[in-house]
């Protein structure tokens, strides 16, 4: 099957926020901030995280590759949203929106599951404290990540492929910031029942069961943290997963209402404003909220003395 569908037209029209004009500054300026916030955000959690040797340890492993997906995932999409919100021309071309297409979801279902994989992290590390480095060595970690990445790529390629393929009929307008899979099945004329029930079968297991996982891991740990006699215990148990457990919920919250409902019921604003929350709050906000944590801010304060210092 060829990636691309030779019938395609040049190029998209991104219509974005078209009918609300008055939106187009404030986002402008919004993103103009918020991304370059991201991008520092993230490399200041891969830098602590590597050369602090207090942070070598499997959790800020999965934290280093959770930052580095940020930054591709929001830089997959923000830069392309900046030129459409500050130029008069909102298109696309068609090889564009295809690279976009399959960045954007390979970091998305990569992200999927990788924040599963820290959250049983921290099952192992607070439910199976003495077999904590038994089972996460180094070996495991870097296994596990490699098929979160590897699974990653074969949901985005093939999922993207098929919808690239869909016949769009002369229609070359998306209603919407980014190329994404939805709204081009929703944009595609012709049968696509199928492209929709194989999206959602998908995304079954690329969301549903992951954040099963999730679910099933921190009820596990919350009945471990209740067991706990000190409150000194359980503070420091429910600090380590605490930061995780927002970053699920803020990626987790959005994907779902955007990917497990047939394309064609999807409103016409969901998917603009979904696509802000998970490809450019999330990312912005995550090392925030990562450094909220007492290990983290100490390696962070610790990195921009030793900068200024040698200065």
């Amino acid at each position: 099957m060829p990636l691309i569908n030779e019938s395609h037209p040049e190029e998209f029209i991104l219509l974005g926020f078209a009918d609300r004009p008055w939106l187009e500054l404030p986002l402008f300026v919004i993103l103009l901030i918020t991304y370059p916030m991201a991008i520092m955000g993230n490399i200041a959690i891969i830098l602590v995280s590597r050369l602090d040797s207090r942070l070598h340890s499997p959790m800020y492993f999965f934290l280093t590759n959770l930052s580095f997906l940020d930054m591709c995932y929001t830089t997959s999409i923000v830069p392309q949203m900046l030129f459409n919100l500050g130029s008069s021309k909102k298109t696309i071309s068609y090889m564009g929106c295809a690279v976009q297409l399959y960045f954007f979801h390979i970091m998305g279902g990569t992200e999927c599951l990788l924040l599963a994989i820290m959250s049983f992290d921290r099952y192992v590390a607070i439910c199976r404290p003495l077999h904590y480095t038994l089972i996460m060595n180094q070996h495991i970690c870097i296994l596990l990540v490699s098929i979160v990445w590897l699974s990653g790529v074969t949901y985005a390629v093939s999922e993207a492929t098929v919808t690239l393929q869909l016949p769009l009929c002369g229609l070359n307008k998306l209603d919407h910031l980014v190329c994404e899979i939805p709204v081009l099945i929703k944009t595609a004329c012709g049968e696509k029942g199928a492209n929709e029930l194989t999206l959602s079968v998908v995304c079954i297991f690329m969301l549903a069961l992951p954040l099963c996982l999730i679910l099933a891991s921190y009820a596990s740990i919350g009945h471990a943290v209740l067991k706990i006699k000190s409150s000194e215990g359980r503070k420091k148990a429910l600090g380590t997963c605490s930061s995780h457990l927002i970053v699920v919920f803020l990626f987790y919250g959005p994907a779902i209402s955007m990917y497990l409902q047939p394309p064609s019921s999807i409103s016409r604003d969901q998917p603009k404003f979904m696509a802000l929350f998970y490809g450019v709050v999330t990312p912005t906000l995550n090392p925030f909220i990562y450094t909220l944590r007492n290990k983290v801010k100490g390696a962070l304060s610790t990195l921009v003395k030793s900068i200024f210092s040698s200065k």
